[in-house]
């Protein structure tokens, strides 16, 4: 940490102190707050009477605010991922992982002015890379308190519901970590929000998840492409064939990963009749152009790892499973989805290698198959980049998206609000 960013903390943390929710930092607090006040946006907890000038008042007696412009460089100069210098929306970035969400959205001209991410490691490389140390468990959260904004964002779990005494409310969420997005969405009224999540949402539970979730935020006055009468009436399959439209590969945007995920779309009632997802960009892919050119010679597998992906591969076969590793070369256009679980073994994504066994990629070319800049820092365990990357979303697609959602939704809003 820099020593501008230690005055900053140590000066306010004494008021921040009194507005930190359970499961979060004070360093949450005030690192919302000056990038707020960097940025011209609301600040966390201001309906309790945070003030921006009480804050600026405090920093300038320690030293630590001369003038708005360079307290504003002071806060970027020395991070790898700058935001925009004039944001034209504004987001709040929630089950935010390292920040993959944010990147895209930034790289369209957003400003992320709220973050939570209850994972300890995750949290760590957020700050490292966005100097914004995401606030923690998203359940302890006022949302009162949360900051208003244009666009909500988030990766969030797929979690079963009750089927018992489905009232079509978001009273039926009560127990799962949708509940608080949908609190969220409900109380401060965003524009547009943006779900990820795994292709498998929809036809986990055999489509009831995905069919509580749209019901839910239908009902709290949203719209989404999916007609409302099949929402609340329509078969599963019905349902389900609706919500494939909204599944987005990674290779499609120019990334090499047969990533699939679905990402919904919704918007305030009345504000357009239908999304227009991004198109593809049909641009050819390779997997070498993600490759480093001399990675070490640790990342090659061992014998005995390798003689073991070899052995269940060919006993998947043989039980009609089918998947035991996936290998590709620099010239193969594009891998498997690489996951969470990348760091044990690498079974899903083997690189080639010419007179010896195959390496797994390394944490730097996990990073450039998600998309993430060159500048982005990840984490010093190999362990924890690999799980992080798994867990996130591959950048160029959410970028795609970010801008659709501004063209059309927010383009004509942040213009005439930029009118004297």
């Amino acid at each position: 940490m820099n020593h501008f960013l230690e005055l900053v903390e140590r000066t306010l943390k004494p008021l921040a102190n009194q507005y930190v929710p359970e499961g979060s930092t004070p360093e949450a607090v005030i690192h919302q707050w000056v990038h707020a006040i960097a940025q011209n946006r609301p600040l966390y907890a201001a309906q309790r009477g945070v003030d921006a000038q009480q804050i600026i008042n405090a920093l300038k007696v320690a030293g630590a605010y001369e003038q708005e412009s360079h307290f504003k460089a002071a806060l970027t100069q020395h991070l790898p991922i700058k935001p925009p210098t004039h944001g034209g929306f504004s987001f709040i970035d929630l089950f935010a992982g390292i920040g993959g969400m944010r990147i895209g959205f930034q790289q369209a001209g957003g400003t992320c002015v709220f973050s939570s991410e209850f994972e300890k490691n995750a949290q760590e490389t957020y700050f490292s890379n966005h100097g914004d140390f995401p606030f923690g468990d998203i359940t302890k959260i006022p949302v009162e308190d949360i900051p208003d904004h244009d666009v909500l964002i988030g990766g969030f779990p797929c979690q079963p519901f009750s089927h018992a005494g489905l009232k079509l409310g978001i009273g039926d969420t009560r127990g799962t970590l949708f509940h608080n997005i949908a609190k969220i969405i409900e109380m401060k009224r965003p524009k547009v929000a943006l779900l990820e999540n795994v292709k498998g949402l929809i036809s986990h539970d055999k489509g009831y998840t995905l069919q509580v979730i749209l019901r839910t935020l239908t009902s709290i006055g949203y719209s989404c492409n999916i007609d409302r009468k099949i929402i609340a009436s329509g078969t599963p399959k019905q349902l389900q064939d609706e919500a494939k439209k909204m599944v987005l590969r990674s290779v499609d945007f120019g990334v090499p990963q047969n990533r699939q995920r679905i990402y919904i779309v919704l918007w305030q009632d009345g504000l357009t009749e239908k999304f227009e997802y991004p198109l593809p960009t049909h641009s050819t892919t390779r997997v070498g152009d993600i490759l480093e050119e001399s990675p070490d010679e640790k990342y090659t597998i061992s014998d005995r790892l390798w003689d073991g992906h070899q052995r269940r591969k060919e006993n998947n076969k043989v039980n009609g499973k089918g998947f035991g590793f996936g290998i590709v070369n620099s010239e193969s256009p594009y891998t498997n989805t690489i996951s969470a679980r990348y760091y044990k073994d690498g079974s899903e994504i083997l690189i080639e290698q010419e007179g010896k066994n195959p390496r797994k990629l390394t944490p730097r070319e996990a990073a450039n198959l998600q998309g993430f800049p060159r500048e982005f820092i990840y984490s010093k365990s190999n362990v924890q980049a690999y799980k992080q990357f798994g867990n996130s979303v591959s950048v160029p697609v959410i970028k795609a998206l970010s801008k659709s959602i501004f063209e059309q939704f927010l383009r004509n809003h942040d213009e005439s609000a930029s009118k004297p």
